[in-house]
Formats: structure tokens, sequence, C-alpha cells
């Protein structure tokens, strides 16, 4: 087995052992099934592939079994709710795995996508791509909300919200950015107005190790836990986090995206990389790449 560099302070191990050993336990009918570790660059869950069309993925932290438990069962009504809604295929919910000998939490099963991550197989220079990723998100977008609000403390809310923990990221930053730039910048950006946009349906997470490539075409979105409503802007991170320059107007036209939509997702964009970009510097360099491209990105188009 690879070893997998820690990422965080409490991380659980997880072997494919164990997880061949969960898996004879609780669901025998792929007992015969092999197992193999998928190297992400996930930083919640280890992933691992059963046979050629399942995927199990176990949370990296411990936690409250009965809270995780519930987390996995919002996980699989948010794949459940996204299946076939948008013309890209996405996992869905299998089953839901419980804690066992060597792994104390519950974990969950999903379909296989097939396809190379973004951060493996850069489309930032495809046009094509962006077209596909402004389909993607119109789809999502089409889904409707039902009624439903954003709700609790993640991105997509308020933007000003997240300032404790930007500064917090400034603090880390010295080595790696002009912080003093930065401040200036997020100091606009949280101020940006949302105005009376109503909340839309987002994926919530379109970051390059979410997000599957074949041929220079988007082939797959993964990690769809997150779907629900928030702010129009939210999935326009893809923006930053995926394209340059050109294809970024492609996926602009695309989405008919004003001038607010467009600057507050440059703005979520910048919460998520500057956090990335320090956290993970060392325990996950395609995260800590991922955040100073971003940044690079946002502060080359200003």
């Amino acid at each position: 087995m690879l070893a997998r560099v820690q990422m965080h302070a409490n991380q659980l191990t997880v072997t494919s052992q164990t997880v061949g050993a969960l898996v004879a336990q609780q669901f025998p009918q792929w007992q015969a099934l092999p197992v193999t570790e998928v190297r992400s660059q996930g930083t919640v869950n280890a992933i691992f592939r059963i046979g050629d069309g399942l995927t199990a993925r176990f949370p990296l932290q411990p936690g409250d079994v009965a809270k995780t438990r519930r987390e996995l069962e919002a996980e699989a009504a948010a794949g459940r709710e996204l299946a076939s809604r948008t013309r890209f295929p996405t996992p869905e919910p299998v089953a839901l795995g419980e804690p066992g000998p060597g792994y104390p939490m519950p974990w969950s099963v999903q379909t296989w996508v097939p396809g190379v991550v973004a951060s493996d197989d850069d489309p930032g220079e495809s046009v094509l791509f962006a077209r596909d990723l402004a389909g993607f998100i119109t789809d999502v977008r089409a889904i409707g909300t039902g009624g439903r609000r954003f709700t609790g403390g993640g991105r997509g809310g308020d933007l000003r919200s997240h300032d404790d923990w930007v500064r917090t990221c400034f603090g880390h930053s010295e080595q790696l950015f002009d912080v003093p730039r930065l401040r200036r910048l997020w100091a606009r950006l949280r101020e940006l107005p949302r105005g009376g946009d109503p909340d839309v349906m987002n994926h919530g997470d379109l970051i390059p190790g979410n997000v599957l490539v074949s041929g220079g075409r988007l082939a797959g979105v993964l990690d769809v836990g997150g779907l629900g409503p928030a702010d129009p802007a939210l999935d326009l991170v893809s923006a930053w986090h995926l394209l340059e320059s050109g294809p970024r107007e492609v996926l602009r036209a695309e989405l008919g995206c004003d001038d607010a939509t467009w600057e507050r997702g440059k703005a979520w964009a910048f919460q998520q990389a500057i956090g990335a970009a320090w956290y993970y510097v060392d325990s996950n360099p395609a995260m800590s790449l991922m955040g100073r491209r971003t940044v690079a990105r946002i502060l080359a188009a200003r």
C-alpha cells in the first residue's frame, strides 16, 4: 500500500485490507471483487475502487458516528437528486457501510465515473471544456431549489461571514503571497452586493479534483454531496480554478453573467483558494497548487 500523507492531525488510517474485510462482512455480494486504493487529491475521504463499477469513500477524520451517518445520508440524497439531471455523469449512491473492525466510522459506496481529474489533465485552455462546464452549471441550476434556501456557514451565503477565516489564512501565507495586496483585494471583494438574486442550485465545489476530463472535454463531475441552494455566483469558482482567460470569458458569455455575479464568483474562488494554498502546502501539493494558481489568475484579471 502507498503511504498516505497526513493532512489532518487526527486523520484515520484506511488500508485496502481493511476495506476488503469490511466489504466482505457487510456486502458479501461484492466480496470477490478486487479492492484498490485510488490516489486522489481529495481532503475529506480515502477512496477505494471495488471492482470496475463501484467506489467506496471513507471519511478521513473521526467524529460522532450518528452525525457522520446523517451527513452521508444527506450526500446520498444529493447524489440521487442530481443523478441524470445533467448531460454529464455524476456518482450515484449505492449503499452505506457501518463501522467495523479497523475502521470506526460509517462509509459510503457510489458508482464509479470514468475519466481523469482536471488537476492531472489540465483543460484550462479548452474552449470546448468551458462550454461543457457552462452546460453543467446550467443543468444544475435548472433543478430548482423547491423553495429551499442556503443554510449553514460554508461558501454560498454572506461573503463577510468568512472574514475570520480569511484573516487566519493571511496570517499563514506570508511566504506564499504578497499579503498586504491580498488584504486590499479581500476588503473590496467582501463588500460585493448580492442584491435581490435568489438562491439557485449549485454543485458547491467545482475544483480540479472533482472534475473529470477526457479529450479536453468534461467527462463527469464528482463529490456531489454539496448540491444545494446558494448564491448564483458560487459555481463560478470554476472559472478561476479551472480556466485560463480566453475560455473563462467563453464560460461567462455562455452563462450570461452580469458584472456583480461574476465578481462574487471571483470572491468565492478567492476565499477557497487562499485557504487551500497554505493549509495543504506540505500534505496535499495539488490542492496547494490549485490555491496558488487561482489566486494568481484572480490577481492577473484585476
